[in-house]
């Protein structure tokens, strides 16, 4: 799929996120729009198409990255523990920090999903059979054990609903002055680009790196870093965005191959486009309600993460 097609559909279904809603705003009255309805479109609806682009490009390119560096197509935030982790660092902010600003919030949470994804990392290592499915599994695993001390610490505090209404994936909350923290995931998608040829040679294998003459542990650990800080500054902003750092990547890869500098773009957009989809199809099945991103991007991308599944199987 050429780029310009991408930035194409992309520039439409982004007007037609602008002018979709309950209040009364039309493309057609564009030139003549009340000082209410400009209110509308510059506090509201256009925070709310930033954050969807910025998050679909963030957690598909973190994706790419964590699938690269393992050296498995079934690995990113959602199936290595990073996300639970950040959750759990969001849960000890509210418990020890209630008062504290977002910049406090997320500095805890990334270093929760820093350390969560440094120790799966570890796990890999130990593991002896690498198989492509069972290490996403023990993924899994590790994020669930996570989460079970998250769930019994929220319990413990009376903290459940703070912390499910916080991680809900939604935008219908993004306002202007509310989701500017997304802002900080653009300098690590960047530097992510600044890498991209690194971290397709790391993917390679250490070995294999180290013989071209590259510092694979330093690449490793930038990788890392860069997966942890943007998922943290998501379910900050956002919430719980599951599978879309799986199936992004692995649809890329199927059609352009491995090469992360030459498929980091195609990723953004179709990251980009695909939470976008998402969020128009949520504000329109039930009109005038909303379903939740997280839960439409959850289904969503379950479907087409069984469909990989299936299909590396046929192909195996």
């Amino acid at each position: 799929m050429k780029v310009l097609y991408l930035l194409i559909l992309l520039g439409a279904l982004s007007i037609l996120s602008l002018f979709l809603g309950v209040s009364d705003l039309s493309i057609l009255d564009i030139g003549e729009l009340t000082e209410h309805q400009l209110d509308i479109l510059f506090i509201s609806r256009i925070p709310r198409l930033l954050s969807v682009l910025i998050a679909g490009m963030s957690m598909g390119v973190i994706g790419f990255i964590m699938q690269q560096l393992t050296r498995n197509k079934f690995v990113s935030p959602t199936t290595a523990g990073t996300m639970d982790s950040a959750k759990l660092g969001v849960l000890v902010a509210l418990i020890f920090f209630p008062s504290a600003g977002m910049l406090l919030k997320m500095s805890i949470a990334f270093l929760f999903a820093l350390a969560g994804t440094f120790v799966f990392m570890q796990l890999l290592k130990r593991i002896k059979f690498k198989d492509t499915i069972f290490i996403p599994l023990v993924g899994l695993m590790f994020g669930s054990i996570v989460g079970s001390i998250t769930t019994f610490m929220a319990y413990k505090f009376d903290l459940i609903q703070s912390v499910g209404s916080w991680l809900q994936g939604d935008f219908s909350m993004i306002l202007k002055g509310r989701y500017e923290l997304l802002y900080f995931s653009i300098p690590a998608l960047l530097l992510a680009y600044l890498f991209a040829n690194r971290f397709t040679i790391a993917g390679m294998g250490e070995d294999f790196a180290k013989n071209l003459g590259l510092n694979y542990q330093q690449v490793v650990n930038i990788g890392l870093i860069i997966a942890a800080f943007v998922s943290s500054v998501v379910i900050l902003t956002v919430g719980m965005l599951p599978f879309l750092g799986l199936i992004i990547p692995n649809i890329v890869s199927i059609y352009q191959g491995d090469n992360l500098k030459k498929n980091l773009l195609h990723t953004a957009l179709l990251g980009a486009l695909f939470v976008l989809v998402c969020d128009i199809l949520g504000r329109i099945i039930i009109f005038p309600y909303e379903v939740s991103i997280g839960l439409m991007v959850g289904v969503l991308g379950s479907g087409i993460f069984l469909y990989l599944l299936i299909r590396r199987g046929r192909y195996a």
